[in-house]
């Protein structure tokens, strides 16, 4: 779902300084699926109202947007006005900073959508360009920009990754039978929706009761799926497993060369799984689900998507730990015996309940995609 929906009605209400980024948002969503650990951006060149350069950061290690779109302007960028959706950089990381590239190209004017929440940055990109004698706008479609990096914007604020819980069930809430049989409660068009949001994720999040009972293996699979760009390798997210006891099997499908695993564990034994084990606290006699966010957030890890059962999803909701859910309802129905979306504490009074606040409810194929936000309560 692009963050930048909208009818031609409000295209046409916007004023031209956001209709320009609008398109360096719309560009730096090309880099959705490529740029982890880095945010994505988007930038746009404009000189006599004419777009002269634009370009997007399009993986780690290689040139930022700023750059792209420099380059693409030439000696056009001398007296140009910049969009770029985040704060240019100010300091010297895989690539040079971009500040300074645009006060050496003879940029007149630069408009920010957002300051950058990194606090190596934070300000002080604006600050080097002020500086320098550039007028500088911040805060053009800020909400906008926001959406597109959740990840790493809660990472740099609050070091811990965004959470994103994809979740399907029936219309009565089921999740699988009480056999454990779950596939497939939704059709084709729901499975390819869900590549997509793997496809964006920095890691997959599992818990070892999925693992024994469907061994899956949580890789992405566009298959030729139109919203993933032609000529692009396939990044596969870490894949992580909480496993208290060290129970993952060695022949587990997750071990198949596609990528690399992660096992979370508070087990102290020997082991020859062909992953990286990292020994986490243990909270209750399992592994402590914050002190595992906050090791994600430390290896650079924006957006972790969450594809377990509801012991999982239920510890992780409890803790206040999922940020958005992505529910996927099917028109069926599976009755009382099969197995509900969370396993939380008894809730014993409307006051307890867990509220939501719905974002958008779309058709994907026969079934419904709900995506909502808990409304975290004070602690």
């Amino acid at each position: 779902m692009s963050t930048l929906q909208g009818s031609s009605k409000q295209v046409l209400t916007m004023s031209k300084h956001e209709r320009y980024m609008a398109h360096a948002l719309q560009l730096a969503e090309r880099g959705l699926f490529t740029t982890c650990p880095n945010p994505r951006v988007g930038c746009v060149i404009v000189k006599d109202d004419l777009i002269v350069g634009e370009g997007w950061h399009q993986r780690t290690g290689e040139p930022h947007a700023e750059i792209n779109a420099l380059s693409a302007a030439g000696e056009q960028a001398t007296g140009a006005d910049c969009y770029v959706s985040l704060e240019p950089c100010s300091h010297f990381g895989r690539t040079p900073p971009c500040a300074d590239a645009l006060i050496n190209a003879g940029i007149k004017r630069v408009f920010v959508a957002m300051q950058d929440p990194n606090p190596v940055v934070a300000g002080t990109g604006i600050a080097k360009l002020k500086a320098a004698g550039i007028e500088v706008t911040v805060g053009i479609l800020e909400q906008q920009a926001e959406a597109i990096n959740p990840g790493f914007c809660q990472r740099m604020r609050k070091s811990r990754p965004y959470v994103r819980s994809k979740l399907a069930m029936s219309l009565d809430g089921r999740t699988a039978m009480a056999s454990g049989e779950s596939k497939w409660i939704t059709g084709p068009d729901a499975r390819l929706d869900v590549q997509k949001m793997r496809a964006r994720s920095s890691a997959i999040l599992t818990g070892i009761a999925t693992v024994l009972a469907d061994d899956p293996a949580l890789t992405v699979r566009p298959d030729g799926a139109d919203w993933y760009p032609e000529n692009t390798a396939v990044r596969q997210p870490l894949r992580i497993v909480v496993d208290s006891q060290l129970r993952t099997p060695s022949n587990a499908g997750l071990f198949d060369d596609k990528g690399k695993v992660l096992i979370a564990t508070i087990a102290d034994k020997p082991s020859s799984l062909t992953a990286d084990i990292i020994k986490l606290p243990s909270k209750d006699e399992k592994v402590d689900l914050t002190a595992l966010m906050t090791h994600l957030a430390s290896q650079g890890i924006n957006e972790v998507m969450v594809e377990a059962g509801p012991v999982l999803n239920g510890a992780l909701l409890s803790e206040q730990l999922i940020d958005e859910l992505v529910i996927y309802m099917a028109p069926k129905l599976m009755g009382n015996g099969a197995n509900g979306l969370f396993h939380l504490p008894e809730i014993t009074m409307m006051a307890e309940n867990i509220e939501l606040d719905i974002l958008d409810i779309s058709p994907v194929g026969r079934d419904w995609r709900i995506t909502a936000k808990p409304i975290k309560k004070e602690t």
